[in-house]
């Protein structure tokens, strides 16, 4: 009957999209210019959640959170570019509610294991843009919307 009832509480105290995706992703960060692929651009990321690096193309490994996050990529001889990349919530967030109630719910947003980034972002350099990902994560790469252009 206690192993039951411990069970029963550790279940309902674990966030259901932090055990089955953590709070880690794993993101693709392209530099283009004038449609080109730009190779050994220096990228930052940067959400509440941290700060990290990347060279293009290439892979980085970053902490989800609700937050959008930040983009620029710097190369010589080209304009910095931008881009402010939206999270969303993933679908089996919802599904916690039912199975995790509350306080998984809360667990997975408070550690950012209920969202998720694009798998690409691409970054123009020269210009400012920001990009969004359809609730269920895709790895078709997300279109860069102009907002401004420098």
């Amino acid at each position: 009957m206690k192993t039951a009832a411990i069970v029963i509480c550790s279940i309902a105290l674990t966030g259901c999209a932090s055990i089955v995706n953590g709070n880690n992703q794993v993101i693709s960060v392209e530099a283009r210019h004038k449609g080109q692929q730009v190779v050994g651009a220096t990228c930052t990321l940067v959400n509440p959640k941290g700060t990290f690096y990347v060279t293009t193309p290439g892979t980085v490994t970053i902490h989800r959170a609700y937050d959008d996050l930040n983009v620029k990529c710097e190369k010589d001889g080209h304009q910095p570019g931008l881009a402010s990349v939206k999270s969303s919530t993933k679908p089996m967030a919802f599904g916690n509610i039912l199975f995790g109630g509350v306080i998984g719910a809360a667990v997975d947003a408070g550690s950012g294991a209920a969202y998720d980034y694009p798998t690409l972002i691409s970054v123009i350099l020269g210009e400012t843009a920001a990009q969004s990902v359809a609730p269920q994560a895709s790895a078709e790469p997300a279109s860069p919307a102009s907002v401004a252009q420098k």
